[in-house]
């Protein structure tokens, strides 16, 4: 993975860098000494490494202001940072910049029960924003599969979304307002708690903006009451292609569940060995379909659901009849990603398809899988057609990294091909910023470049992400 070369005046510069830094935030707020540096030269794309200069970890807004003028002084880029969980390498540091990290920032400032509001510090995690409010009948909606760790901060970054997001909507359908500070080191708040404010959407501009536009410490998210109930179905199928067709034609029947989860024979088997779930071992594909409601709504529900699934012939359907059974379920899927480590090293890509071509989708990957002579597992968000093949791949093996690579640059192509889209939920960061230009044009990628320039003059927040180097690199240049 190319990225830039290193500013030789910021590196020279680290001594009195740190020294400022230590001054406003405190020793135990800086983080400089190489062998610590090391948790973080990667989030969860380990495949690129790069130490930064240093770390700072402010407590507070203010501080996070702070931080970003003294950098602005130095000339020095900054990299925000969440919990490090982004599988794209969006906080992937550069050798001359500072990592930014909102992790101590982690509290619930208010929450507004009856207009349904929380307002979170940035470094919460996702679960614990469900935690804060849940006593109270209340959940938050978006739940990506590593919520036990993501942060807010992240999830706003990426517009993350999760299993349960096919009925609720990800990040930017349940973001509300956010606390931000600029690249120069003001503090600006956008939106807040209250529906569609006036003027231009700022709000949907920074939700998915992957940290080139600020560094976001505070958000108020919407909260929504509990259902009163929820039940999943797991139905086993012969193919792959049979299930995506199944789930095209559940979408089409007009009901919408709170999820629709998929899992292939590769990631069953691995799944069953980890988690223990229950999983029937002799299908090739598996779909979670969960409703939720009254216990009426629920049965018709998955009346209609089921008859639907008749019609594909599924080897199994079982319907959870208990809490314990519904958890069983669910268990295995969200261990999916740490279970497939036992399979080897994997790249987990993320591309979004239109539903109705899943089966085409489908059948593709597993014949550019063969032609690459590498197994890709399937696990997804197949309500709304958001694909993460795993590409399971031998990392010591001379050659086996940059192959697993040109598999996936295909397979998010293969996305675009067919009317989708290089990212649902992950982002984009380093690892899809060079296939950019083949879902846009470059004028296309010039007008969102022009927007960055509006935000960040200077091009100092999370260089090298997003944009292909070869048009972003000469705007930074420039400026400097």
């Amino acid at each position: 993975m190319e990225m830039p070369q290193p500013d030789a005046r910021a590196l020279a510069a680290k001594d009195d860098l740190v020294r400022r830094l230590t001054e406003a935030l405190g020793p135990d707020g800086v983080i400089s000494a190489p062998e610590e540096l090391i948790a973080y030269e990667c989030d969860a794309l380990t495949a690129y490494r790069c130490p930064p200069m240093a770390v700072a970890l402010p407590r507070t807004t203010e501080e996070v202001a702070e931080t970003v003028r003294i950098c602005a002084s130095f000339g020095v880029p900054i990299v925000p940072r969440g919990a490090g969980t982004s599988l794209a390498g969006g906080s992937l540091p550069t050798a001359d910049s500072v990592i930014l990290g909102v992790a101590r920032m982690n509290q619930a400032l208010d929450v507004d029960y009856p207009n349904r509001v929380i307002r979170v510090q940035a470094g919460m995690t996702n679960l614990a924003v469900t935690g804060a409010v849940q006593g109270e009948g209340f959940f938050y909606a978006p739940d990506p599969s590593s919520q036990l760790a993501c942060a807010i901060a992240g999830n706003i970054a990426m517009n993350s979304g999760g299993a349960h997001c096919l009925k609720y909507g990800v990040t930017t359908n349940n973001l509300m307002g956010v606390k931000m500070v600029t690249a120069e080191g003001e503090i600006v708040e956008v939106g807040g708690a209250h529906l569609d404010p006036a003027g231009y959407d700022l709000l949907g501009l920074i939700c998915g903006s992957e940290g080139q536009l600020g560094i976001v410490t505070e958000a108020t998210l919407r909260i929504l009451a509990s259902p009163e109930g929820a039940r999943p179905v797991l139905m086993g199928f012969s193919s792959s292609e049979i299930a995506g067709a199944c789930v095209a034609d559940i979408i089409k029947s007009g009901v919408i569940p709170v999820a629709i989860e998929f899992m292939d024979r590769p990631c069953i088997h691995a799944t069953e060995a980890h988690a223990k779930a229950g999983y029937p071992l002799d299908v090739e594909a598996l779909l979670i379909v969960e409703v939720e409601g009254s216990d009426a709504e629920i049965e018709t529900q998955l009346a209609t659901i089921k008859a639907v699934a008749e019609r594909h012939s599924p080897m199994v359907m079982r319907e959870s009849t208990s809490e314990a059974e519904s958890k069983a379920i669910w268990l295995g899927r969200k261990a999916a990603f740490g279970a497939m480590g036992q399979l080897g090293d994997y790249i987990c890509l993320d591309g979004t398809v239109p539903v109705a071509t899943l089966p085409e989708v489908l059948r593709r990957t597993a014949e550019l899988a063969e032609q690459y002579g590498l197994e890709v597992a399937n696990v997804f968000h197949a309500g709304d057609g958001n694909l993460h093949p795993l590409i399971i791949f031998n990392a010591n093996a001379p050659g086996e990294l940059e192959k697993a690579e040109a598999l996936g640059a295909d397979l998010l192509r293969l996305c675009v091909d067919v009317g989708g889209c290089l990212t649902g939920e992950h982002g984009v960061g380093v690892e899809k910023r060079d296939l950019m230009l083949h879902q846009y044009r470059a004028p296309d990628l010039e007008q969102q470049m022009a927007v960055k320039d509006v935000f960040d003059p200077g091009w100092m927040l999370n260089p090298a992400k997003v944009f292909p180097l070869s048009m972003s690199e000469g705007r930074r240049h420039a400026e400097h």
